[in-house]
Order: C-alpha cells, then sequence, then structure tokens
C-alpha cells in the first residue's frame, strides 16, 4: 500500500495563500527633476491582475477512517492542532485604473541642477570619448638649445724654419694713442683756462676794482652811511701790538655824538687842521684788557680833495707836528666808566695820521686810568722803539696809542671801499 493511501484519511493542512500584489502609492511631487526622470513607469492596465486564493472553508474535510491493518502497526499519532481561524477575510485590492495616468511633460531644457548629476554626465560623456580621437596631437618639446660655439683655436705656432710674423707698433702698444689724445685734450683745455684767466685779470680793474677817485669819494660820506660799530668796533684786537710782541685787546667803553671841529674838542690841533675843512668829527674811548689803559681816538672828516689831503700831509711831515706836545689831542671822560678821571694831565702818549687815500684824519691819545698825571708825555713812534726808558714806553701807552690808531685807519678805509689788506682786521 502506498504512503498516500497510508495518509489519505489524515486531516490536511491548508496552504497559506499567497500576498496579494498592491499597487504602491504615487509618489509625492517633487520639484526637483530627479524625481520625475528616475520614476517607475506604471504597468501595463491591460493585463489582469492574478486571482484572489479560494477561501478555506470553515469545515474541515472529513478525516478518513484508518484500516485495521494501520491500526494494529502502529499506534495513532495524536491530531494536529487546528490553525488559528483568520479573523478577517484578507482585503481585497481595488479594480485597476482603466486609464493609465499622463506622464508629466518633460521639461524643455534640462534644468541646471540636473547638470550636476551622474546621470547628466554620463549621457554628455560619449561625445567627449568620441572626439578624443579627433583631438590634435600634443605639440612636440621644444628642441634642446644649441650648444655653444667652440673657443676658437689658437694660432699655429710657427715652426722654427718659418720666422713669425711680426705686428704693427700700434697693434704691440695700444696705449700710445690714448696717451697721446689724453695729452693733447689737457693741453688745450690747459690753454683755454688760461686765455680766460688772463682776459679776466686784464679787465678786473676796468670793471670791479674801484679807482682812487671812487675810493676818495665814498670815503667823504663813510662817517654817515657807514654805523658807528663798524667804525669803531665793540672789540678790536692788536696781535703783537703790545710791547715784546705781547698781543691787545682793546673795548669800547664811550662813543661821543658826531660835533664839529672846534678847539673845545680838539685843543689846539684844530687849528692845524683848518686848511683842510671839516666835516664831521667822531670820537670814541676805549680800555685795555687790565682796565689800567684808556686811550681816546677821533676821527675828523675833512672838506679837502686829493691834492689838499697831501699838502695837510706834506705840511705834518715836513714840520714834525704830529709829534708837538702842544698838539696833543684832547681826551674824551665819560662818567661812570674808567675813562672818567682821563683827563689832559693824565695824558701819556699820542700820534696822528694823515690819510691820503680818503678825506680822514685819525689821532689817539693814551693815559692811565687811576687818574695819575704824566709829566713827560711821548709821541707814540718814539715810545715803541727797543730801548726807551720812558713812562709811557715802559707802560705800553705808547704802544696802545699806536696800535689802536692803526686800527681805526683800517676801519676807515675798508668803509671807503679800500681793498682789503693782509692786516689784522678789527673784531
Amino acid at each position: 500500500m502506498s504512503a498516500d493511501a497510508d495518509y489519505a484519511d489524515a486531516p490536511r493542512i491548508p496552504p497559506i495563500p499567497p500576498r496579494p500584489p498592491h499597487r504602491p502609492a504615487a509618489p509625492p511631487a517633487d520639484e526637483d527633476p530627479r524625481t520625475t526622470v528616475l520614476r517607475p513607469v506604471p504597468a501595463d492596465p491591460t493585463v489582469p491582475p492574478p486571482a484572489a486564493p479560494a477561501t478555506p472553508s470553515a469545515t474541515p474535510p472529513a478525516a478518513r477512517q484508518p484500516l485495521p491493518a494501520e491500526t494494529a502497526q502502529a499506534p495513532a499519532p495524536p491530531a494536529p492542532a487546528a490553525p488559528p481561524r483568520p479573523s478577517a477575510s484578507p482585503t481585497t485590492p481595488p479594480p485597476p485604473r482603466t486609464e493609465p495616468p499622463a506622464a508629466p511633460p518633460r521639461p524643455g531644457r534640462t534644468p541646471r541642477s540636473f547638470r550636476d548629476t551622474a546621470a547628466f554626465h554620463l549621457a554628455n560623456s560619449a561625445p567627449l570619448w568620441d572626439e578624443s580621437s579627433d583631438r590634435p596631437a600634443s605639440p612636440p618639446p621644444p628642441a634642446a638649445p644649441p650648444p655653444p660655439p667652440a673657443w676658437p683655436a689658437p694660432p699655429a705656432r710657427p715652426t722654427a724654419d718659418e720666422p713669425a710674423p711680426r705686428r704693427p707698433l700700434a697693434d704691440r702698444l695700444p696705449g700710445t694713442r690714448v696717451v697721446a689724445a689724453a695729452a693733447g685734450l689737457v693741453l688745450g683745455v690747459g690753454l683755454i683756462v688760461g686765455a680766460a684767466a688772463g682776459s679776466w685779470l686784464a679787465e678786473a680793474p676796468a670793471k670791479g676794482a674801484p679807482t682812487p677817485e671812487s675810493i676818495f669819494a665814498k670815503g667823504q660820506d663813510a662817517w654817515r652811511n657807514t654805523p658807528v660799530d663798524t667804525l669803531f668796533p665793540r672789540t678790536v684786537e692788536g696781535l703783537a701790538a703790545g710791547p715784546g710782541g705781547a698781543d691787545r685787546t682793546w673795548t669800547r667803553i664811550a662813543v661821543a655824538p658826531d660835533t664839529d671841529c672846534t678847539a673845545r674838542y680838539e685843543g689846539p690841533l684844530a687849528k692845524e687842521l683848518a686848511p683842510a675843512g671839516c666835516a664831521r668829527l667822531l670820537r670814541a674811548t676805549y680800555v685795555d684788557a687790565t682796565r689800567t689803559h684808556v686811550i681816546t681816538v677821533g676821527a675828523q672828516t675833512t672838506r679837502a680833495d686829493r691834492s689838499g689831503m697831501m699838502d695837510l700831509n706834506a705840511r705834518f711831515s715836513t714840520n714834525d707836528l704830529a709829534d708837538h706836545k702842544a698838539l696833543m689831542p684832547l681826551p674824551l671822560a665819560a662818567k661812570g666808566t674808567p675813562a672818567e678821571d682821563f683827563g689832559p694831565a693824565q695824558r701819556a702818549s699820542w700820534t696822528v695820521r694823515i690819510l691820503t687815500d680818503v678825506p680822514v684824519v685819525v689821532y689817539t691819545v693814551s693815559g692811565f686810568a687811576d687818574g695819575r698825571e704824566i709829566t713827560d708825555p711821548q709821541p707814540a713812534d718814539a715810545a715803541v722803539q727797543p730801548g726807551t726808558a720812558t713812562t709811557a714806553a715802559e707802560s705800553g701807552l705808547g704802544h696802545d696809542a699806536k696800535g689802536l690808531a692803526d686800527k681805526i685807519s683800517a676801519t676807515f678805509r675798508t668803509a671807503s671801499g679800500v681793498p682789503a689788506q693782509s692786516t689784522e682786521v678789527a673784531s
């Protein structure tokens, strides 16, 4: 007996029905173009859906009665438990739609966001691969630079039998022409500079140097056009102007107002200077560095011309009028200064200078600042002589009178336009 006959009467388990097919819900509309492109295509509505399985009956079929032999051979197996009854029948899917849904319109232009997707690049990569074979080949690498030219081979040395060619002297001594050209250039420049300097020196007196007449004319107004500090400097330095070549320094302590030339200010000297006339008289008093010597200096501007000043100088030199004690200038005693006691009795030395290049007469007179009287005054030219044993010579008052007269004469000459000499200049 077959196995099917043995289990013919056994209760059968109903088969599990398959899952009913169902249509997935339509995806929500999205603005992203990828949703439209990748949306699945719906199935063909003409194909009917599969039939639903039969619903099992509630009453199972009657069990087959076992045969006597089966009963005797083996014990009867226990009856299987009945499967649980479903609570409700499976849901029947809705009938399919008779018309397929209309597909969304294809965008006329590929959105910009789609261009960045893999699908866009895959769809447009074929032309790029096809054009790769049509592209021109890459340019060949640049050629290597040409090698540098080889050094020229040295000329072959002549053999012992063949004498070497002798180069010209200009080639053997290349500096000869250069030296000659430089020498010619220096010589030419020297000639040009010498000619220019000669012409300048020849024309200088006619153009720039003042004439004696212009100097004399300017000297007549020097007292008016020149500051007093220029004519009578505040400090005058006399290098080697003292006894034994000692330096002297004189400081101005008083300046008198400009006055007329009268005996009140000049004494008997005014009478001797009267033939030359008097334009103005200027006076000042100085003191030495030790403040023990005082010196009065006067400058009288005359009205004489050049010949008149020459006559005045000749008369004073011929008659030794500058050395007469009676013609000794008067001092300027300023109150409240070291010279306030400087009177006629304190005069120790003096000098008178008649200038011929400018219309000016310069004179000086010196004495002690403590007011002591001098009984043997001496002219400055005599007191400065070596070996003189007078009071004026030993004290240095003669050197003070002579040195300060030289300095003030130089300031008036400079103010009149006389070229500077190689002498000391008052400061």
